[in-house]
């Protein structure tokens, strides 16, 4: 089942686009997912059906898909991340991805407006997001819609599988390693 957020005019076409939250995997969301992610990352691995589904049944996420009303075809996402700290509801917007085909025609608009639209349902207090200084046309929806350029955190912190470290046979390691990600340097070692 996929819940309806809402429809929008893209800015440069004369269809519509439907923006949709996921509550479960279907092959073509699956599909359309795959199709997509590439865009965004080359080295990320494509989530299989079971880890969309985690994704779409998690309370702490809402996964959007936007879809052409005239092909019917799943065009852009952006997943949601909600959730509570001390000081009330906090939000942060992932993955936004728009097929190559349809860029600066509002896909990406309409994805970043329903997902504005819920976390205030939500009662969001803030809804922040990360965005490279070379997605250039990206950071200017970000700005145009809303969003102010923040001060860059500019650290990582990733786990590296580390065989070596698992300190016994069969055993899986980690090495904890921390990135400059304005430079992608290690802070230290």
């Amino acid at each position: 089942m996929i819940l309806a957020v809402g429809r929008f005019r893209p800015l440069q076409s004369a269809g519509m686009v439907t923006v949709s939250a996921v509550d479960k995997e279907t092959p073509e969301v699956v599909a359309g997912i795959a199709g997509l992610l590439p865009l965004l990352s080359s080295s990320a691995a494509v989530p299989t059906a079971s880890e969309i589904a985690e994704i779409a049944t998690a309370s702490a996420t809402t996964l959007l898909i936007a879809r052409d009303d005239e092909t019917g075809s799943i065009v852009g996402t952006l997943t949601l991340v909600l959730f509570r700290i001390p000081s009330g509801v906090r939000a942060w917007i992932e993955d936004v991805i728009v097929a190559t085909e349809v860029r600066g025609q509002g896909v990406g608009e309409a994805l970043s407006r329903a997902a504005l639209d819920v976390a205030a349902a939500a009662g969001a207090r803030t809804v922040e997001l990360t965005s490279r200084p070379s997605r250039e046309a990206a950071n200017r929806l970000y700005r145009k819609i809303g969003f102010k350029k923040g001060r860059p955190t500019c650290t990582a912190t990733s786990f590296d599988r580390d065989p070596a470290s698992a300190g016994g046979e069969g055993g899986v390691g980690y090495r904890l390693q921390q990135r400059d990600r304005c430079g992608s340097r290690p802070i230290f070692g």
